[in-house]
């Protein structure tokens, strides 16, 4: 300890020096510790949200929105006002089964009046209640036969004239499959997901022994026999449409010749857009991601194609490739601060909620009104109407914009951000 009292002060000064700095670092440490906890929440809640939340993307069109609106009625409690959806009855639960009435008279013995003895006229019936009621299936055995005619006169002149009837075309040769039984065996095993050994199992129990074999061969025939030329006539309506849309995911397939059953394949989705028309959607399965799907599938079409970044789509000819909003919204949204993500409608593209506060920018205050992102839509749809400009270029080896065979950039259509005034 110093006995100077100069140098005392020194030190005493020296050392508040010493803490004020201290302490300047421990509050930039400290907001630093909470600056990385908040995002760490913040990520926590993140992935909370992708595992446990809503990952739908579908919306709903306004038209559609008002033809489903369901009657409420507003229930007013202690503590706050809670809106209450009307509950369906059951007569809307059952509308579309058809109703049959079973009338209970009264026996005839029971007729007469209890107090005078006179016959009681009949005056109504009333409902009392309803069951539901279902038929199993049963498996009949049905005998075509065949009428033969006879020409007696033409007999008497020993020449015989024999007519016979015409009988219907059997689904399959020489085999007991009727329409309806194949139907009932696709439609256990593509909407039901009925493996084909218990489906089996099934037939067994009703009598009838199908081998899971039989069943399958039954399957892939008539698939290929009766539902080819079906869906062959879709994919030509589905290729004289406006907008499509395609994507690709990955499948395995067991015992695919020249691949191992860990090996991937892909299913091929093509479907159109909401133009009005009837939906169209189209499974196209190939053993590969090559590019060259694609183009065969699409071959012909000179629309809007919407799409993800996949390379593979850039290299067809005469098509205007439109980038998919599904894949960029999700980053719009994620980066709303979670306090307010509550507040908005998840991943609703058509949602017209603004956020109340401002985005930080350079630009004057009083041009930050809002914030609105260029639809991708707008910027294909000018890309559409120089479609015939971008085939002649095409034909004269020069550079055709996004179609230039070189793989496309979906984040340069995006016009990034237009500050709009209101």
């Amino acid at each position: 300890m110093p006995h100077d009292t100069e140098d005392m002060i020194q030190l005493l000064l020296n050392t508040n020096k010493e803490q004020e700095q201290t302490i300047v670092d421990l509050r930039a440490t400290i907001k630093e510790l909470r600056s990385t906890i908040a995002n760490l929440n913040e990520t926590i809640d993140e992935l909370k949200r992708k595992i446990f939340g809503t990952s739908s993307e579908k919306t709903r069109r306004p038209d559609q929105e008002e033809g489903i609106q369901e009657e409420e009625t507003v229930t007013v409690v202690k503590e706050h006002t809670r809106t209450r959806r009307k509950k369906s009855v059951r007569a809307d639960l059952y509308e579309a089964l058809p109703i049959k009435e079973i009338s209970c008279d009264v026996p005839p013995e029971e007729r007469i009046c209890p107090d005078c003895g006179s016959p009681m006229e009949h005056l109504g019936y009333k409902f009392v209640r309803e069951e539901l009621r279902i038929t199993p299936a049963k498996v009949v055995r049905v005998h075509y036969m065949q009428e033969t005619l006879m020409c007696p006169v033409c007999r008497q002149e020993d020449e015989t004239m024999i007519v016979e009837a015409k009988t219907p075309t059997p689904l399959l040769a020489h085999s007991p499959a009727s329409p309806d039984m194949v139907a009932m065996v696709m439609y256990q095993k593509s909407f039901l997901h009925l493996p084909f050994y218990r489906q089996s199992k099934d037939w067994m129990e009703k009598g009838v022994p199908v081998p899971r074999e039989t069943a399958a061969h039954w399957y892939n025939y008539c698939s290929l026999e009766y539902l080819s030329p079906v869906y062959e006539v879709m994919h030509q309506e589905l290729l004289a449409r406006e907008i499509l849309h395609a994507d690709e995911v990955p499948c395995q397939v067991l015992h695919e010749e020249g691949k191992t059953a860990t090996s991937k394949s892909y299913m091929w989705i093509y479907l159109s857009g909401t133009d009005g028309k009837p939906p169209i959607i189209l499974y196209d399965y190939r053993p590969g991601r090559s590019g060259d799907y694609p183009i065969e599938f699409l071959h012909g079409f000179t629309g809007m194609l919407q799409c993800d970044g996949y390379s593979a789509y850039g290299r067809i000819e005469d098509v205007v490739l439109v980038c998919c909003l599904a894949h960029c919204r999700r980053k719009f949204f994620e980066a709303v601060p979670k306090a307010r993500q509550k507040k908005l409608k998840l991943l609703d593209i058509n949602s017209e909620q603004e956020l109340a506060e401002t985005v930080p920018c350079s630009l004057p205050k009083k041009e930050l009104h809002s914030v609105t992102v260029f639809s991708i839509w707008n910027v294909s749809t000018k890309n559409f109407h120089r479609k015939n400009e971008n085939r002649n270029a095409r034909k004269q080896n020069l550079p055709s914009g996004m179609n230039s065979g070189h793989g496309w950039k979906p984040w340069s259509l995006l016009a990034g951000v237009s500050l709009k005034k209101r």
